[in-house]
């Protein structure tokens, strides 16, 4: 990877441009970031975590613009400076969730960052293409300094994102090494709502989950909707399931389809969580929900020798 910003944006520009559709520019920090405009869809992606930071639909734009009603949440207090997570839009979790409690060797660590250390690395562009009215790029991240540091040095995740009426998030993870590698791994999908209080979550009925805000107790949901009360953290475990948010203030419903994944987690900071959040700060906890697809905790993937593993979720809007 070019290190210098400046000779990396200019290679990028010269390789991988698409005129009208595909362009890159460097904030004031030196963040890469694209640009994507296509006839289905607008929005932007950061290399730094490969981070979508932005899927608007045509069909989801209104005449004073795509912001008005965004589909993906992007925090304003949110920060864009190398080694900081952004927060909103499609944080990628890898090679833990949460705080660390695995290596790849499997054996219990504790250092590293929470949510591992793909979200804050600069991912390799290694394909973009328009087909079809959808953009398609591919993104790469292989072991670095930090990744040697932390245990992972036998592995290679490719990430398949495509642009369209729907956004397609694919990633594969492989294991390089002679061992088994454990891994964790989440698209951290932060979703702009009306109000996190009256959005139904449907989809998670008869499904067990541990409740991170009550030490860790395993539950199991029965009601056939989840409306949120206050600070909401629940790894949904072994579920394969779509869910939807039914959205009655911004008059749509949110679709997550998934594949190769058994996990489902549903976030929301809740009021005194979100004040001390510096980056997301009081009050935002109500414009925000995060669904995210996911392995992780007792759907922890175990790779065998020279064999890989592929997760995608889907995300689609439809009017209510």
């Amino acid at each position: 990877m070019i290190q210098d910003p400046t000779q990396h944006l200019q290679y990028l520009q010269e390789n991988f441009s698409l005129p009208g559709v595909l362009a890159f520019e460097q904030n004031e920090a030196g963040l890469i970031f694209a640009r994507i405009a296509t006839s289905t869809c607008s929005g932007e992606l950061y290399l730094q975590g490969a981070h979508v930071t932005r899927w608007q639909p045509r069909s989801e734009e209104v005449s004073s613009g795509p912001a008005e009603s965004p589909v993906l949440y992007l925090s304003p207090h949110a920060t864009f400076v190398p080694g900081k997570a952004i927060r909103g839009g499609v944080p990628v979790i890898f090679p833990w969730f949460g705080d660390r409690r695995l290596s790849a060797a499997g054996a219990p660590r504790t250092d590293g960052p929470a949510h591992g250390f793909a979200r804050t690395q600069v991912w390799t562009l290694a394909f973009a293409a328009l087909s079809d009215d959808e953009l398609h790029l591919t993104l790469t991240l292989a072991p670095s300094e930090q990744s040697r540091q932390l245990g992972y040095d036998h592995f290679s995740v490719a990430y398949q994102v495509t642009f369209g009426e729907t956004l397609s998030l694919r990633m594969t993870v492989a294991n390089n090494g002679e061992t088994p590698l454990h891994v964790e791994e989440a698209l951290h999908t932060y979703f702009s709502v009306d109000d996190a209080a009256t959005v139904r979550v449907l989809g998670l009925n008869d499904t067990e989950y541990l409740d991170k805000t009550d030490g860790m107790k395993r539950k199991r949901q029965n009601d056939a909707v989840l409306t949120l009360t206050g600070e909401t953290d629940r790894p949904y475990l072994n579920t394969s399931a779509t869910v939807m948010l039914e959205d009655a203030g911004k008059q749509r419903h949110v679709f997550v389809n998934k594949a190769g994944s058994k996990t489902t987690v549903v976030w929301n900071p809740g009021e005194e969580l979100s004040a001390k959040l510096t980056d997301l700060g009081s009050g935002e906890w109500r414009h925000m929900m995060c669904v995210e697809t996911a392995n992780a905790l007792e759907n922890t993937l175990v790779l065998p020798p020279k064999t890989a593993h592929t997760m995608q979720a889907e995300l689609a809007v439809e009017p209510l």
